[in-house]
């Protein structure tokens, strides 16, 4: 892996605005595009009691009508020069993304500023999106696969707390979001104080700079807060069902609490999860669970590691009559990664499926603007991917078996099952 091309130290221009807001720029002169990827430090965690949702709402009205755009204003500045604009809310943060011409980038980080600094909040639009987010709710209901893993994540984290809630929320909270209460939020928690915009693309970095400096350096805000109530702890294994009696097919999602992000076992996790659910055909579940015994549609592993906590899990879709075979054989190779020392082929396959991927994650500006991001809320370093090879060689099959000897516990683990039977 020639790691000599990626971004790194000489060529990633980092600048902190006096307001707390932090630019990565990048050249790329290779095409006439630019992108911009953000983020806001807030998101699912604010969501006050009763309004689980309120953050995802407050995202998908940005772009519904600002100071300077109405709805069809705004469409069209962004339509007739094909550029795009978005946002959406994850847990911790709320994400923005701008791709266009160089050419009309300055005008574009100027329809971003109003969409950030001057939302309306207009109320035929809440009317629609509540609309929206209430099919798009109706819909996950009558999904076997995502009432699984709502289940599961409900079940590790209770729905009290903000990582086992629903982000886009519950039909019993979407209808309680009042335009006070979006105004409210936006008010309270939008600041450049931790936000982030990494940009990529046929501009030069300084010129970058300047016009975020132009457009938000005025901006001001309160001190970014993303703490979080205590995680609970898991103690015992507990099973979770969401009985949906007219589907023909059953989902499952089993897991174990792991580690946050920034945790030393993180890199041992990453390895020891391709190595379970991700290499090539989804890894030893794919292979055993799917290929060698036919018993799932598909079969995986995730490491889902958040800021304060995270959980490892397996998940898969069965035929109602697989599901106790299928549990069962995903628990067998839980075992089997904790006992047995994997082999040293076996280890050097995943090892360079992980470092080889990364060439491609950055082949475009929205793969570099990303994991830029990724970079400065990590506190990776922006040598990090120069580091990235080596950080994963060092992993040895011996912190393999110790990671899943000590986070893939067989008698503290959630089991949460959707579909036609139980």
């Amino acid at each position: 892996m020639n790691t000599e091309a990626f971004p790194n130290p000489n060529d990633i221009h980092r600048t902190s605005l006096d307001n707390g807001l932090v630019v990565l720029a990048r050249a790329n002169h290779s095409a006439p595009v630019v992108v911009l990827q953000g983020s806001l430090p807030t998101g699912a965690i604010h969501d006050p009691s009763g309004q689980t949702g309120l953050s995802s709402f407050v995202a998908a009205m940005l772009t519904r009508g600002t100071k300077n755009y109405d709805f069809d204003r705004f469409n069209e500045a962004i339509e007739s020069v094909g550029a795009s604009l978005s946002a959406s809310s994850s847990t911790h943060r709320i994400d923005f993304n701008l791709s266009c011409l160089s050419e009309d980038f300055p005008q574009l980080v100027a329809v971003l500023a109003d969409v950030l600094q001057h939302p309306l909040f207009p109320e035929p639009h809440i009317e629609l999106v509540r609309t929206q987010r209430m099919i798009g709710i109706q819909e996950r209901e009558q999904d076997t696969q995502s009432m699984a893993y709502l289940g599961f994540y409900e079940g590790i984290y209770g729905r009290d707390h903000p990582y086992g809630r629903s982000t886009i929320g519950y039909a019993d909270t979407v209808p309680s979001i009042q335009r006070a209460g979006l105004v409210d939020f936006y008010h309270q928690r939008f600041t450049p104080n931790g936000t982030i915009m990494a940009i990529s693309g046929d501009i030069e970095t300084t010129h970058a700079v300047e016009l975020i400096q132009q457009y938000f350096g005025d901006w001001s805000g309160a001190e970014a807060d993303e703490r979080i109530p205590p995680v609970p702890t898991l103690t015992e294994m507990q099973r979770v069902d969401c009985r949906l009696p007219d589907k023909v097919q059953s989902d499952l999602v089993i897991g174990c609490m792991s580690v946050p992000r920034y945790h030393a076992d993180h890199y041992a996790l990453r390895v020891a999860d391709t190595v379970l659910g991700k290499f090539g055909m989804m890894g030893r579940l794919g292979e055993k669970i799917r290929e060698e015994q036919g018993l799932a549609y598909y079969s995986s592993s995730t490491l889902d590691a958040e800021l304060h906590a995270g959980v490892w899990l397996a998940s898969a879709g069965v035929q109602p009559n697989d599901l106790q075979q299928a549990i069962d054989s995903i628990l067998f190779e839980f075992k089997r990664l904790s006992t047995e020392l994997i082999s040293e082929s076996e280890l050097a396959d995943c090892q360079a499926y992980m470092t080889g991927i990364l060439p491609l994650s950055l082949e475009t500006n929205a793969g570099v603007a990303s994991i830029l991001q990724v970079m400065e809320i990590n506190n990776l370093g922006l040598d990090y991917l120069q580091r990235y090879r080596d950080i994963i060689y060092s992993i040895a099959a011996e912190d393999i078996q110790r990671v899943a000897q000590k986070y893939l516990r067989l008698d503290k683990y959630i089991l949460s099952v959707a579909g036609p039977e139980m």
